[in-house]
């Protein structure tokens, strides 16, 4: 077990395996075994949805629950395990995930009938709409903006000083955009399940 533990992949392949017997081992007990209808599909893509935007939105909040507030209080010999290392890592699942998402999140919302409704913030469908698009809004910020400006300032795009320093205030100012829009927009996707606003 130790062995499948120290691989985050094996560990991920584990996961899935044991969700699948779990899956199966309750469909057999139950009596009534997981058909693949169009009504499992739109589940899946919701458990996708949520799965995804746990990271996203996990990876956020270390940013600016942890990362941030830490930086200044790393010495500085240090600080290149962050910038080097640690952040670039972070930054491709932060955006990945971003974007995930928000594709299976659409995808929910067109296999459930209400993506054109929601978009349009049509009664019944407004809680969920206003989530979707301030999703859509901080999806456009990590790849628009906190993308290309922490290229700047890890290193991985190289600038002048100056540069790098104002590429990496926009950064986080963005992030923390993020970060405050994280709160409506996880109140809205909540909110609709429970009859809206």
């Amino acid at each position: 077990m130790s062995q499948i533990l120290q691989s985050l992949h094996k560990t991920l392949l584990a996961g899935l395996v044991l969700l699948i017997a779990i899956v199966l081992i309750a469909g057999a007990v139950s009596g009534s075994p997981t058909e693949l209808t169009s009504v499992w599909w739109s589940f899946f893509f919701r458990w996708l949805h949520v799965s995804c935007g746990v990271m996203w939105i996990g990876l956020l909040w270390y940013f600016n629950f942890v990362q941030i507030p830490s930086m200044p209080k790393i010495p500085d010999e240090q600080k290149p395990a962050i910038s080097k290392v640690i952040a670039p890592t972070a930054l491709f699942w932060f955006r990945w995930a971003a974007l995930a998402t928000v594709v299976t999140g659409l995808i929910v919302a067109s296999l459930q009938g209400y993506l054109h409704a929601a978009l349009r913030l049509q009664v019944g469908f407004a809680a969920i709409g206003i989530g979707m698009w301030l999703a859509l809004i901080m999806a456009f910020n990590v790849w628009f903006i906190i993308w290309p400006n922490q290229k700047k300032a890890l290193g991985i795009v190289q600038v002048e000083p100056a540069e790098k320093a104002a590429a990496a205030r926009l950064a986080m100012l963005v992030s923390r955009t993020n970060t405050l829009l994280s709160i409506p927009m996880l109140y809205m996707m909540s909110a609709q399940s429970h009859g809206g606003l």
